[in-house]
């Protein structure tokens, strides 16, 4: 089995200014669905594209995606 990838994008989204999908979506330089997708645990960004999203936040990657383990 797979290691899973487990994100607070959404969360931090509503803590800073309930910041819309599509205004990260802008901000990262990517589609509104791909923002979709990473919140949803369907699509695993890049390890560019994670940073990219922590530097938003202004947190480090490891408080914006964790590793769920595989059983």
């Amino acid at each position: 089995m797979r290691d899973k990838v487990g994100n607070q994008v959404r969360k931090l989204r509503f803590l800073h200014g309930e910041m819309t999908q599509e205004e990260l979506a802008k901000r990262l330089g990517v589609a509104r669905q791909t923002v979709i997708a990473i919140e949803r645990g369907k699509y695993n960004p890049s390890v560019a594209l994670a940073i990219r999203i922590a530097r938003v936040f202004e947190l480090p990657v490891e408080e914006v995606f964790h590793l769920e383990e595989a059983e």
